[in-house]
């Protein structure tokens, strides 16, 4: 059984303030892996500014800090421009796209990006073309109720998420995976589970919307390669803190060595199995920061939480 650690009772102490480049050699090379949506961004709002202290310290620490997120690649370029984080992979559409900066590539493995910014995609999930395909045979075979993001208008998709139109274009904007609206009962779910997997093909819950993709595509899939990937290039396998506030986070959280689910704004449950387990008490950016600070504010002198940071906006 997972071990759950109390949310402290004071407020969380922002992280202290060090010059650029004050990584320790003796500390174990870290990383953070996180979901975006509810957890390093604010549910309704898209803020960030309560965590930007804690994003600040750990790039000036040589931390990455890397988006797994349910999001389009097209949505995460200007994301990553906004939170500092190009110089970082992203993991988008819940592991079926993994980005690689230049950075994190292989010179004999990957092929030079094509993007203007230099990042190799690598897609780990089937053809969103096929995924579209067998949604349409199942939905009429089974007579089950459901729809697909692709069968949206711009302004639907700005009115169910709140997105300005440009951001919404770019959810549309899907390479391997499909969101959909569930509209049936439990039971026609676990019919349409077994319907899919025939196809290699598996569906997972986010906040807003079930989402369709490969099997093996997850976010947990995503971040172990991303983890290999890492320990190859510097040598030595890092401590990897995962934090999340959905269902379709809880493969990633079971990829870490150390888990914070957020507290959702969505009533869902998310249960990770895993030996270092927090539970915040904040949700959004918030209990993103708690989050980061009760595993790593407290166990060294070099990520201790002491001074303010000045305060950051959006």
């Amino acid at each position: 059984m997972s071990k759950q650690a109390n949310a402290p009772s004071t407020p969380v102490a922002l992280p202290q303030h060090v010059a650029p480049c004050a990584t320790d050699p003796v500390l174990p090379p870290r990383l953070v892996v996180t979901d975006l949506d509810g957890s390093l961004l604010d549910h309704h709002t898209y803020d960030f500014s309560p965590a930007a202290p804690w994003l600040a310290r750990l790039k000036q620490l040589g931390v990455p800090v890397i988006p797994v997120s349910s999001k389009t690649r097209a949505e995460l370029i200007p994301l990553r421009e906004l939170l500092g984080l190009t110089a970082t992979p992203f993991v988008a559409e819940n592991g079926a796209v993994i980005g690689l900066p230049p950075g994190w590539c292989h010179a004999r493995l990957d092929r030079p990006g094509s993007a203007c910014d230099g990042v190799v995609v690598k897609h780990t999930g089937v053809d969103v073309g096929f995924i579209g395909a067998r949604l349409k045979i199942w939905r009429e075979r089974l007579g089950l109720r459901f729809t697909r993001m692709s069968e949206l208008n711009t302004q639907q998709i700005m009115q169910l998420t709140g997105l300005d139109e440009a951001r919404a274009r770019a959810a549309q904007r899907r390479e391997g995976s499909e969101p959909l609206i569930w509209q049936d009962d439990e039971k026609a779910i676990e019919a349409f589970r077994r319907a899919l997997a025939g196809d290699g093909l598996e569906l997972t819950q986010g906040g807003r919307f079930w989402h369709v993709m490969g099997r093996a595509s997850d976010k947990g899939s995503a971040v172990a390669w991303l983890i290999k990937r890492f320990s190859a290039l510097r040598g030595s396998a890092p401590i990897a803190l995962g934090l999340g506030d959905g269902p379709n986070d809880i493969t990633m959280l079971e990829a870490v060595d150390q888990a914070v689910v957020i507290r959702g704004c969505h009533g869902l449950e998310v249960s990770p199995q895993s030996d270092a387990l927090y539970r915040t008490e904040a949700t959004g950016p918030t209990g993103w920061a708690e989050g980061v600070a009760h595993w790593w504010g407290r166990d060294n002198r070099q990520l201790a939480a002491a001074p303010r940071l000045p305060s950051a906006t959006a």
